[in-house]
């Protein structure tokens, strides 16, 4: 049976008042912003006794330099118009209008961020930087021998070996800007552009895949917070923006098909594989996209899609496979390089609990505060699923609750220490619907501050990646 896609039709979330008041959302939103300081304090004592962290403003990958830009007018009023319009157009708006306008406006608030920095600086230099990207497409003149050695070029004892960021990654990333190399879209101008334009759209994906599990009220009430996500600041000319974009397609389409909402669920499966199989080799950290996607088919019900999707994602890895990258290889290879480099330096005693530090800026406090009622609310949710009485506000607590098993995981193994506020978009994106486990007469208090902080850190720190 398809639950109820109607606004008014979704049940409340109910739970004790003690866990539904203001004071909690509070004090979770103070203990994430305590966490952060005591990461920068300790972080600051050990880069500065013995420069083992490796960035100069610890916990974020940044250097400490207050300034504006010619995107700090536009992302004022970005900010602005959402907090003052954005609750009641999104509850207003026609349903196609809605997609349209958080798209837009999440480009525009990105693009806003990011030239605050200024046009080279901030867009234009981005991914020609030297651990970038785009250092190495002149390399891919013939793709096929470029695939076949590419392995042969990840570690850094090896002759010409692959910048850090293609080094980092299985070749569906650097591929992405060859092919818009070889479309006469070259340069760092152009790749910032197709990052923030795709990027983007990953806000919209997400309210595709809560409306497909029956959560349109969640997806309207979450739709401004995806809007002004802090995390923009670092998905704007950003690769991994990207990333967190097809992810989320994948997944959005995933939902469709499981809910068979449109008319051919099996091709929508098919290109839902697809995807998922191009984000395994845009980023190896990806395969943890496998959690929310078992989410997705677990609010559904059902496996139906699942031959279509496995089809998609073998497709993806024949091609890479028989084109002669093997990604099995890459990654070992990938673990080795890793710690040829800083990672053996870093402390993982110090950056397993600083990362959450960093995630918890980049969703933003009002994600903080969310998500503490997605936890408090789990257990319910999941009595819910094993039963026969699931209801709207499940979806997005089980589908929060699954990204956040994903940052556990990618956080205990050791992989991500440092520059986690770029690496996990394509997660902490998913964090975000908790919002709207919020109380109506907070939301454009919570949506000022998730503004505030992105402009903060954009106009006092000069971010990198």
């Amino acid at each position: 049976m398809k639950l109820p896609l109607r606004i008014d039709s979704e049940p409340r979330t109910t739970a004790a008042p003690g866990r539904t008041g203001r004071r909690p959302d509070v004090l979770a939103a103070v203990a994430g912003a305590v966490l952060f300081a005591v990461a920068a304090v300790v972080g600051t004592l050990i880069q500065r006794t013995d420069h083992s962290l490796y960035v100069d403003w610890a916990p974020l990958y940044a250097d400490w330099l207050p300034h504006v830009g010619p995107g700090t007018p536009a992302a004022l009023a970005v900010a602005v118009a959402v907090v003052v319009h954005g609750p009641r157009l999104a509850l207003r708006l026609p349903w196609r209008g809605l997609l349209a306008a958080v798209w837009g406006t999440a480009m525009v608030w990105t693009w806003s961020l990011a030239l605050v920095d200024g046009w080279g600086r901030g867009m234009a230099g981005r991914l020609t930087q030297r651990h970038e990207y785009l250092r190495g497409v002149d390399r891919f003149d013939n793709v096929g021998a470029a695939l076949r050695g590419f392995t042969d070029h990840i570690l850094l004892t090896q002759p010409d070996h692959w910048p850090a960021h293609i080094a980092g990654h299985p070749p569906g990333a650097v591929l992405t800007f060859v092919g818009l190399d070889r479309l006469g879209l070259g340069g760092g101008g152009w790749a910032g552009a197709f990052c923030i334009t795709v990027g983007s759209s990953a806000a919209a994906a997400v309210l595709v895949a809560l409306r497909a599990l029956g959560a349109e009220k969640a997806a309207r009430t979450a739709a401004p917070f995806l809007v002004l996500a802090p995390a923009a600041v670092w998905a704007g000319a950003s690769a991994d923006g990207y990333f967190a974009a097809v992810a989320a397609w994948a997944l959005a389409l995933l939902a469709l098909a499981a809910r068979r909402t449109v008319r051919a669920p099996g091709a929508v499966a098919l290109v839902s594989g697809l995807l998922l199989g191009l984000t395994v080799y845009l980023s190896y950290g990806l395969t943890l996209l496998a959690l929310p996607a078992l989410a997705v088919l677990v609010l559904a019900r059902t496996v139906k899609p699942l031959p279509w999707v496995l089809a998609g994602v073998a497709a993806v890895a024949g091609v890479f496979t028989l084109s002669g990258f093997v990604w099995w290889e890459g990654y070992h290879l990938l673990v080795e390089r890793y710690y040829q480099g800083v990672a053996a330096d870093r402390p993982y005693a110090y950056w397993v609990w600083a990362n959450l530090a960093v995630a918890g800026v980049a969703a933003g406090p009002a994600c903080v505060a969310g998500a503490r009622r997605v936890v408090m609310a789990a257990p319910g949710a999941v009595r819910r699923l094993r039963g026969r009485g699931v209801g709207a506000p499940d979806a997005l607590v089980v589908l929060t609750s699954a990204a956040l098993l994903a940052l556990a995981v990618a956080d205990l193994s050791g992989m991500s220490k440092a520059e986690t506020e770029r690496i996990w978009l394509p997660f902490v994106l998913w964090l975000l619907p908790g919002t709207a486990l919020l109380p109506a007469r907070d939301r454009r208090h919570w949506l000022m501050v998730q503004a505030m902080v992105a402009l903060l850190i954009n106009h006092l720190l000069l971010t990198g990646w």
